[in-house]
């Protein structure tokens, strides 16, 4: 579920309790194999239960709880570095029905920073998602808070974007690699992975809702901000 108008920042956790995450994402020019620098990340997950801030709809939390449509957690930009390079501070994702615990990833190709620190574009260059090795994801859905959470798991080989975006004859590895930060899960991880991008694509992506110096405000016709895939890891499939 897509938000427009985010915050550039790289540490996006806030309140939220989960298992700390530092994580590490290159972006590769499709065509040459270079480093793509000064394109802004769009990277956004929902919390350990579940739940995206920014929306409010049917199986995401109360759906009867319109403050969440003024909530940040868990979502922020990025510009990428000279290398390629950008950094984010979260949690690990939680999961939700029919769906394997997942990042979001849209790469813009500029925009403006705004005094406030919010990021407006309407260039959107790729769209993708990344996911996590099924083992990494099971010590993790065994520790608090995703204990509690109570939707039913959906594992990643029954997850149909994750199975479609690996399944085509482009080479995709959406996986993130991994390490632990310290002896136990509990200390912390960290991750990263490479987006190979193609910078001549250009996709309309529809917000679920819009971030305004007033709040959230929900975009009635948004279909919850689906999306064409892009090419490259991590690409393909609808936010």
């Amino acid at each position: 579920m897509y938000v427009d108008g985010e915050y550039v920042r790289s540490d996006i956790t806030e309140d939220q309790d989960g298992i700390y995450s530092y994580v590490d994402v290159e972006l590769i020019d499709y065509s040459t194999c270079e480093p793509v620098a000064d394109v802004y990340i769009d990277f956004w997950r929902c919390n350990a239960t579940g739940v995206y801030s920014g929306v409010v709809a049917g199986g995401n939390g109360n759906q009867n709880d319109e403050s969440n449509l003024d909530k940040t957690f868990l979502r922020g930009i990025q510009a990428t570095n000279s290398k390629g390079y950008a950094q984010f501070e979260t949690i690990f994702p939680g999961h939700y029905t029919s769906r394997a615990n997942h990042i979001h990833i849209i790469a813009h190709g500029d925009g403006t920073v705004f005094s406030n620190g919010t990021f407006k574009t309407s260039s959107d260059r790729h769209v993708g998602q990344l996911f996590f090795d099924q083992s990494l994801i099971t010590v993790v859905e065994n520790t608090s808070p995703y204990t509690s959470n109570i939707q039913q798991l959906t594992e990643n080989e029954d997850d149909s974007i994750l199975v479609n975006t690996v399944s085509g004859t482009n080479g995709v590895d959406p996986i993130l690699e991994y390490v632990y930060l310290g002896n136990s899960i509990s200390d912390g991880l960290l991750l990263w992975g490479s987006m190979g991008i193609d910078l001549s694509a250009s996709y309309t992506v529809s917000s679920a809702a819009t971030l305004t110096e007033d709040g959230g405000v929900e975009n009635g016709n948004s279909g919850g901000g689906n999306a064409p895939g892009g090419g490259g890891p991590g690409g393909g499939g609808p936010p």
